[in-house]
């Protein structure tokens, strides 16, 4: 039996082709997955940047800590504390005293994540100059980088300046640093960013931390964990934690497209073999025999594709890592290590992938009968097992009974992206496994039309196609599963971003927004000229953070907009399931249902976004939405800069005068005045560059797999209709009309693919509709109808090209010699 398995792979080596490259492709993406995963687990910790030479740092309390049965619970402060002045002044008995500020800088021609901190501060990094001189007047500044030279005038948010000097960080590789700085003089920084909530002290450690023992307000850092003054110190994790998110879900998708492939090749290849199977176990083979012929094909094929997608990744890896840290997905500093258990991970997945792919192809081969052998008709009598008809249909039923009971009990599961990233692998299988029972009717359908036409072309089409079913389904299922993940992921996140952008549209009910163009906000005299605009109702809003206690355990943060109620009253239109805009005070708060808390009238114990404890009444209620409704407080309850002015005219106000008159007013502040249009298409949500980039990957890795697949379904199922296409030039057909009858079956096959595919996805963001509408949002549901007409071009051009270039092989030859060859 095995010098019957090796002559067999041998003399069908076209078979095993397109099992061999999917399962390589896939080994080699688990490999490269998993060399990903194990570096970012090796992660250096980060050390100090701003503040590596300074000797310490002392910081307010940015950390929100609540005692529970459980532990406590933390979370970071929306409005991190200053340092107290009491403290400053001890602190200050012990040696010089420096305050920082860090405030974001608009430039026109500078990059856009530009930083201000005050020239005290850059030598604690160490920066030194290395062009130029200090600021010694307010406009005058230091840059660090090279997108400014010494001389340079420069236009920002607070104002022209010059720039007199270029800093860079002593010890540092050249390359761009961990920020671009503009430092200005101490008294100008002070100006633009009059809030400090951290300085260094030029003192002894244990003196510092002596001088503010027990006071809980602030902390002392020394050593690497001055690193926790630096803007954002957990970037490195976030970021490597969205990276293992990104790369563990194209590793499973890799696995659950390379089973499916791998299965539907070998169960194709089974089929195609019933004669030669027949002819075996006339001769003496027993099932036991046949299966293990089957199984040791699989072994032999997986072995080498294991082996081959080993190599290819360790090859590949590196090229990853690289194109994660270019797309920032990935710290600067990530490269690929030299471990060893992905190989093995990747290796005996893949062989576990092969074996278990054939499992129900060399059952079907072992109950093949002696008659077998004797059987000419092509149409498939029995299109599936029985077997494969129950897996399905209870798949059907599981993802349809999950779907209701997540819209019945819990619809707000459905928006999260966990799930609507995994479920619709659910419906997808289920329809990918119902495939021969669904594609004979499809073809009927698609096809009616051109079988009608004159000719026989759209008739012979429609026949073969929804005669060889097995050869059909084949074709169109990774085709089905292409697009249904296209459409259902890329559909998903356009359905929730147009879902949020129809809240924000439905609860502005201002004509003008006017916007801050840095984090500082507006200072109050910008605010009062908006105010002092004639023929307008204006709302100022500033963000903040709410947290509460919920269960007695979990400490929840909500976004917050700090609102004075009459003239929000006039501007917004909340929502609202309960309670009035105007019954908000000083001693009270909006939230939503999503809250154990929500009734109207009810007390809740909250911390405000400084940490801050408050019992506040529940004024109102709003709906759950999206969940991007946040709570609302007023201005006493929220101690942040205005940032958003919203403006409605007045009965008979001019719109031109308004604007004309809203754009004097933040003129010397650089804000920015747009319609209520503008500002909702400005504000449109977008998908987050790591979630679309993980989209595109594991479409991308879908793609792939439809490609092999398809290639080795149609060159196989090709290359077995030698005869058949030989008939067909006996009947009279030439070669180019048999070839575009080929090309025209593939082409049609396809679109059955692709028709059902899109089914799929609708019915997956169908069930994101309803619980879109169960929490009071009623939105379209957006099909990215250009990402699947691409798709689907792909899969037709590599369907068609794949199909008609065997045939136009194998017709090279005489007619008479293929429709005489026996198989």
């Amino acid at each position: 039996m095995l010098t019957t398995t090796l002559c067999t792979l041998r003399t069908r080596w076209v078979t095993f082709v397109g099992s061999f490259v999917a399962l390589c492709t896939g080994v080699a993406l688990i490999a490269v997955m998993g060399l990903a995963l194990a570096s970012s687990l090796d992660a250096p910790g980060r050390g100090p940047e701003r503040f590596a030479a300074a000797p310490v740092v002392v910081k307010g309390q940015d950390t929100l800590r609540v005692r529970t049965s459980i532990g406590d619970r933390t979370h970071k402060l929306a409005q991190p504390r200053a340092v107290p002045a009491d403290a400053v002044a001890r602190l200050r008995d012990l040696g010089a005293v420096v305050q920082d500020r860090s405030f974001a800088v608009r430039a026109a021609s500078g990059p856009a994540d530009l930083v201000g901190h005050p020239w005290s501060t850059a030598a604690f990094a160490p920066y030194r100059l290395g062009a130029g001189r200090a600021p010694g007047a307010a406009d005058e500044v230091v840059v660090s980088g090279h997108w400014a030279r010494p001389g340079a005038r420069v236009r920002t948010d607070g104002g022209v300046v010059r720039v007199v000097g270029t800093v860079r960080v002593v010890g540092a590789p050249a390359g761009p640093g961990f920020e671009n700085a503009v430092f200005y003089t101490d008294a100008r920084a002070a100006e633009l960013s009059p809030r400090s909530v951290q300085l260094v002290v030029d003192a002894d450690p244990a003196a510092v931390r002596e001088a503010v023992r027990g006071d809980e307000r602030v902390q002392v850092l020394t050593g690497d964990a001055r690193r926790y003054a630096d803007a954002d110190p957990d970037r490195d994790r976030a970021a490597l934690t969205a990276m293992n998110a990104l790369f563990g879900t194209a590793g499973g998708v890799s696995g659950f497209v390379s089973v499916f492939v791998v299965a539907s090749t070998f169960a194709f290849a089974v089929a195609q073999r019933r004669r030669e199977f027949g002819l075996l176990r006339t001769a003496g083979a027993t099932p036991g025999q046949i299966r293990r012929m089957v199984a040791g094909e699989a072994l032999a094929v997986g072995v080498l594709a294991s082996a081959a997608g080993c190599v290819i990744g360790s090859t590949a890896a590196p090229g990853l890592a690289a194109w994660a840290v270019d797309e920032s997905l990935a710290p600067r500093w990530f490269t690929v290590g030299g471990h060893v258990w992905p190989y093995h991970l990747a290796f005996w997945t893949g062989l576990s992938v092969a074996l278990g792919g054939v499992l129900a192809a060399s059952w079907r081969a072992g109950r093949t009968g002696p008659a077998e052998a004797l059987r000419e008709a092509s149409v498939d009598a029995r299109p599936m097992t029985r077997g494969r008809m129950l897996f399905g249909a209870a798949l059907l039923i599981t993802a349809a009974v999950t779907l209701a009971h997540s819209l019945v009990t819990n619809p707000g599961e459905l928006l999260q992206r966990k799930t609507y990233v995994s479920r619709p692998m659910l419906l997808i299988t289920a329809v990918a496994l119902l495939a021969p029972l669904l594609v004979r009717p499809s073809v009927r359908l698609i096809a009616w039309l051109p079988a009608r036409l004159p000719g026989a072309a759209g008739m012979l089409v429609r026949e073969n196609a929804a005669a060889g079913v097995r050869r059909t389904a084949a074709v169109a299922a990774p085709v089905l599963v292409t697009v249904a993940l296209a459409g259902s992921l890329l559909g998903a996140a356009a359905t929730l971003d147009a879902a949020k952008a129809t809240e924000v549209r439905e609860r502005t009910a201002a004509d003008f927004v006017v916007t801050s163009a840095g984090d500082a906000g507006f200072d109050e005299a910008t605010v009062r000229r908006l105010r002092g605009v004639s023929g307008t109702d204006v709302s100022a809003s500033s963000p903040s953070a709410v947290y509460v206690l919920e269960d007695g355990v979990a400490l929840i943060r909500s976004e917050a907009r700090a609102v004075e109620p009459q003239t929000f009253a006039a501007t917004a239109r909340l929502p609202l399931a309960a309670g009035t805009v105007s019954a908000l005070d000083d001693d009270s708060i909006i939230v939503n249902e999503e809250w154990e808390k929500h009734t109207v009238g009810e007390r809740v114990d909250v911390w405000l976004g400084d940490g801050t404890r408050k019992s506040l009444r529940i004024a109102a209620v709003m709906t759950v939405g999206t969940g991007d409704n946040g709570v609302y407080v007023t201005p006493r309850n929220a101690a942040a800069p205005v940032d958003r002015v919203d403006v409605r005219l007045a009965e008979g106000a001019d719109a031109d005068a308004v604007a004309a008159g809203l754009r004097r007013a933040v003129r010397a502040s650089d804000g920015e005045v747009a319609t209520r249009d503008a500002w909702v298409r400005a504000m449109y949500p977008e998908t987050d560059r790591t979630t679309r980039a993980g989209f595109f990957l594991v479409l991308g890795i879908a793609l792939l797999y439809t490609g092999i697949s398809l290639a080795g379904t149609m060159v196989m199922a090709t290359s077995d209709r030698s005869r058949e296409l030989a008939v067909l030039r006996l009947a009279g057909a030439t070669r180019w009309q048999v070839l575009r009858l080929v090309g025209a079956e593939a082409l049609t096959v396809v679109v059955v693919g692709g028709a059902l595919g899109a089914l799929v996805a609708g019915l997956n963001l169908a069930g994101m509709w309803g619980a879109l509408g169960l929490r009071s949002v009623w939105t379209s549901v957006e099909l990215p109808w250009a990402t699947l007409a691409a798709v689907l071009a792909a899969c037709a051009v590599l369907a068609v090209v794949s199909a008609v270039v065997p045939a136009g092989l194998a017709l090279r030859r005489g007619a008479m010699e293929p429709a005489g060859t026996p198989e």
